[in-house]
């Protein structure tokens, strides 16, 4: 009998050993993760998809759940099958369901071994090793060779700037600039206007900036600042431009009419105005005239002491006309004019007869005709 006995309890222990030994035990309580590489090596910013199949061996339906540790700080992880994104997963026995698990490796990482582990909750543990290949960069550099450029008003300024991408993968970039308003910037990649580029890691890409200032522009030094921006990086340039003093002005009326009339001998009063069309201020404002014969001109005030950019000053012109100017038009031409510019109103001016020598003619007349039938009526009949 106790022969029996051993010989049982035996049997019991070597059928409990196969058991131990078998792969639905070795699974982790019949539930295995699997995957095929578990030591890869990426460069910075790679993002990895590992397919895992999960086992299961043993005789029961398994509702597992899934979770990843020791994941490093900035990096990223989506764990999906059947195209959702899940926590667990059910496998009937004898079956296996896959999951795809995606790891992103940020741009801005350190070289190295990196080791994670995808776990099922209670059964089984799937070790992982990333391992970055390189010392990761979050840099672009965008630089220029000139940063300055110097002109007047009208001026257009272009700008050769270069932007390289040091992260480790290829990045799209939108181009910005934030330049005074009224003032307009253009970026042209390798030639062609855009607002976006791609570059290649590790390569730099020629872009010329064209910047043209605003119409009403004054003398100055204006900063340009641009910048290549994305969700990764970003990376800025400030760009000047000085702008330099133009000088230009303007002599008219108020209503831009430049014509009148006038009764010979009086005079007439003529409102003008004087405007700083250039980007400097008008210093040290005379004016001179060009007159017809026995005319006068003179203006008041007849000198100016400033006038400043996009401004403008009233003056009064008072023109004299000629006593014995006979009626028709007349052109008397007055000038405005600085050390640096100067401008030419022409006013032309329609010459009336005074009333009294209107009458005076038809006295005359009606002295004449008069007179001429006092002698006709005496000596006509002689």
């Amino acid at each position: 009998m106790k022969s029996n006995k051993f010989n049982f309890r035996t049997l019991l222990l070597f059928f409990a050993f196969l058991f131990s030994m078998s792969p639905a035990a070795l699974a982790g309580n019949g539930i295995t993760l699997y995957t095929p590489y578990t030591y890869i090596s990426v460069p910075p910013g790679e993002s990895i998809d590992y397919t895992v199949q999960v086992k299961n061996y043993g005789s029961q339906l398994k509702d597992v759940e899934i979770s990843l540790s020791g994941l490093p700080e900035d990096w990223s992880s989506t764990l999906k099958a059947g195209g959702y994104t899940i926590k667990r997963i059910a496998v009937l026995p004898g079956e296996k369901k896959d999951l795809t698990l995606t790891v992103n490796v940020p741009l801005k990482v350190e070289k190295g071994t990196y080791s994670i582990r995808l776990i099922g909750k209670n059964y089984d543990v799937l070790p992982i090793t990333i391992n970055v290949s390189e010392e990761g960069t979050f840099k672009t550099e965008f630089t220029s060779d000139q940063i300055n450029m110097e002109g007047h008003s009208k001026s257009n300024f272009n700008f050769s700037t270069k932007l390289k991408n040091h992260t480790g993968e290829k990045q799209v970039y939108s181009l910005m600039a934030a330049p005074p308003r009224g003032w307009n910037v253009a970026f042209k990649p390798n030639g062609r206007q855009a607002t976006a580029v791609e570059i290649a890691p590790g390569k730099t890409t020629n872009i010329t900036v064209d910047v043209s200032p605003s119409s009403l522009v004054r003398a100055g030094s204006y900063k340009i600042p641009i910048k290549a921006t994305n969700k990764y990086t970003t990376a800025e340039l400030a760009l000047e431009v000085v702008i330099k003093g133009t000088y230009d002005m303007e002599l008219t009326t108020p209503t831009g009419l430049l014509s009148s009339s006038i009764t010979s001998g009086r005079d007439k009063q003529l409102e003008l105005l004087v405007r700083n069309t250039g980007s400097s201020e008008l210093r040290n404002i005379t004016f001179t005239s060009t007159k017809p014969k026995d005319w006068e001109v003179s203006i008041e005030p007849d000198t100016l002491s400033h006038i400043k950019a996009g401004g403008s000053t009233k003056v009064k012109a008072i023109i004299t006309a000629a006593d014995k100017a006979v009626p028709g038009d007349y052109l008397p031409k007055i000038t405005a004019k600085t050390p640096e510019v100067s401008s030419t109103a022409s006013i032309r001016f329609s010459v009336k007869t005074p009333l009294l020598w209107g009458w005076l003619g038809i006295l005359i007349i009606l002295g004449t005709l008069g007179a001429t039938y006092y002698l006709f009526k005496k000596y006509g009949r002689r």
